[in-house]
């Protein structure tokens, strides 16, 4: 059976509803998954004028109050509805309504302007479902990277390196590859933090201390980890084939190999939740706004990862 896929517009300010559009005229991915718009028939129609298409013959859920958005100047306003087509996304999932979601991007400024505390869907989406600690992945065909820290200063980072925190990462990986993308013994490539993994603590004891004893737990636990490994060496190696993903310490750690690789078509996919949820792996773009120059691969790409994990992968 095709999954429903529930497909958020973002902040409607930004580039949201033309990838959305794009999206919908996407004839390959529409094979592939049944796709409910989250958000506003108008907004809809306005991003597929923006990039000469007709309005896409699709399902929308209406949702939020009515607002003049102008493409390119996010507001309260834009905000506002960004977050509610998320809370109404997620509810269609909690309800078996639709397999999963997959989200367009929306503003942190603009959501936290019209009164959300988050800081980005995962946050919602964990205040939402009551979820301690999501996993961050940013994936595409070649490589997949998961986050042990995430937006944090680099001078914090090595004091929020914990054995606990490495093995919470790896082990919801873990479990995500087996349940949702059908990989029966998922391989992890464990990511030291240090320059050639600390070498033997002439560079840093993080690995020593902490890494590696986290290593040695997630493999007592049946867990195929491996590491701490040199951060300059593991990306190539993973790319080649030897690692399933690639556990991270810190946020450009991770990114930066994944966007050399996956720019256009790179997806974000928050680990760990009770419900299925990828994302678009680049921001809103408000300078693009109204000029029908997005790309979508990323969008087309985060709802054919949703619908395969639906499946199981």
């Amino acid at each position: 059976m095709t999954p429903r896929i529930a497909v958020t517009l973002g902040d409607p300010a930004g580039v949201g509803p033309e990838i959305v559009a794009q999206l919908c005229h996407d004839l390959s991915t529409r094979e592939l998954a049944e796709l409910v718009v989250v958000g506003q028939a108008d907004l809809l129609a306005a991003g597929a004028r923006a990039c000469g298409l007709a309005p896409p013959v699709v399902e929308v859920v209406e949702t939020g109050e009515p607002a003049e958005i102008a493409p390119g100047q996010p507001s309260p306003a834009s905000g506002r509805l960004a977050g509610a087509f998320v809370e109404r996304a997620l509810e269609l999932v909690q309800a078996g309504e639709a397999a999963a979601m997959a989200t367009a991007p929306i503003s942190k400024e603009a959501l936290q302007a019209a009164g959300y505390p988050d800081t980005g869907h995962t946050t919602l989406l964990a205040r939402k479902t009551g979820t301690e600690r999501p996993v961050m992945m940013l994936a595409g065909d070649k490589l997949k990277v998961v986050l042990v820290t995430i937006h944090k200063a680099l001078r914090e980072v090595p004091g929020l390196i914990t054995r606990k925190a490495v093995l919470h990462t790896a082990l919801v990986t873990d479990q995500a590859f087996r349940e949702q993308f059908g990989v029966a013994v998922p391989r992890l490539a464990v990511c030291g933090l240090n320059p050639h993994a600390g070498e033997h603590g002439i560079f840093g004891d993080e690995e020593e201390k902490i890494i590696a004893p986290a290593v040695a737990e997630l493999q007592a636990a049946g867990v195929d980890a491996t590491g701490p490994l040199p951060p300059d060496t593991v990306f190539w190696r993973a790319v080649k084939g030897e690692f399933d993903a690639v556990v991270c310490m810190y946020h450009d750690q991770g990114l930066i190999p994944l966007k050399l690789l996956h720019f256009d078509d790179g997806v974000n996919v928050s680990l760990g939740l009770p419900i299925i949820r990828t994302s678009v792996d680049h921001g809103t773009a408000y300078d693009l706004a109204g000029t029908g120059q997005a790309n979508p691969a990323s969008m087309i790409a985060a709802v054919r990862m949703a619908a395969r994990m639906a499946g199981g992968g």
